[in-house]
């Protein structure tokens, strides 16, 4: 795990414990604090014992220069949280933020769809199979993850809502590549965003804290909320009430892990269970 600061990650929990349970006794998973221009050094001095490095920020995008080869995700979004060493030496970048949200977005029941004469019915355009609609609080990296998933789910149209307009035409091209329509709506607006199938906060805490009070949740929309301390935010604890389906951040952590344990072992499916275990753990003690 390399990233600066990288002392307060959850990943090396997560993966130990997946090593133990999927018997990889020999196995070990570090964290190593590495600035964005030690990156490429680092990486050239590994050892053919490493199998993969997972990536946090600021080395995101560095990780995908650094590669022979990109997932087609990771480079729409132009950025890879997995590099993963391939026979030859080289490396192979992807970004299991996304696969992770797409994930969780899922098993919350993003995708599911109504047919006619009955099923679960959503907030309007999941009607009949139709594609979902999705809003985006925020406009920093976790933002383009959140493009990556929408693109990934048939998403269209994808509403951004950031207090900078820039960030909104910094996410263009992302969003171009991927397919998406891409409508940017200032933060004053952003009650007015939420009548869709999910909503993507990808804000610092506290950022959307003055949301909790101000929208109008719809029937069977999902939450997705990025931060996991403090836990739950007032917008996670706001949709909670009107009943509907929140995700967190330490969902995300679990999810991408999985798709990382899985690419550096083979091991498929990753032990779940036994790194749910651990990080939920490990997230009650702090």
């Amino acid at each position: 795990m390399c990233g600066k600061p990288i002392g307060h990650s959850l990943s090396p929990v997560i993966h130990r414990a997946g090593f133990a349970a999927a018997g990889l006794s020999d196995w070990s998973y570090e964290a190593i604090e590495c600035a964005e221009v030690e990156l490429p050094g680092l990486v050239a001095g590994l050892g053919p014992e490493w199998a993969g490095l997972s990536l946090t920020m600021p080395l995101k995008e560095a990780a995908l220069a650094l590669a022979a080869e990109a997932s087609p995700a990771a480079t729409a979004v132009g950025a890879a949280n997995t590099l993963v060493r391939r026979p030859d030496g080289s490396w192979y970048a992807d970004n299991t933020d996304i696969s992770g949200m797409v994930r969780v977005l899922r098993a919350a029941g993003l995708d599911e769809a109504t047919a006619p004469g009955g099923g679960r019915a959503r907030a309007g355009s999941l009607l009949y199979g139709a594609s979902p609609t999705v809003t985006i609080l925020g406009g920093g990296g976790t933002a383009r993850a959140a493009l990556g998933a929408a693109a990934a789910l048939n998403a269209w149209d994808v509403t951004v809502v950031t207090r900078r307009p820039e960030a909104v035409e910094e996410l263009r091209p992302v969003a171009g590549k991927l397919g998406l329509n891409l409508r940017g709506v200032p933060w004053a607006d952003a009650p007015r965003t939420f009548d869709v199938d999910a909503v993507v906060s990808t804000v610092p805490k506290g950022a959307a804290d003055e949301l909790a009070a101000a929208v109008t949740w719809q029937p069977l929309t999902v939450l997705f909320d990025a931060i996991y301390d403090p836990w739950p935010t007032p917008l996670a604890a706001s949709a909670a009430a009107a009943g509907l389906p929140v995700v967190s951040g330490l969902d995300l952590l679990l999810a991408q892990a999985l798709g990382q344990f899985e690419q550096f072992t083979g091991v498929r499916p990753a032990p779940e269970p036994a790194m749910r275990e651990a990080l939920l753990a490990a997230a009650a003690q702090r």
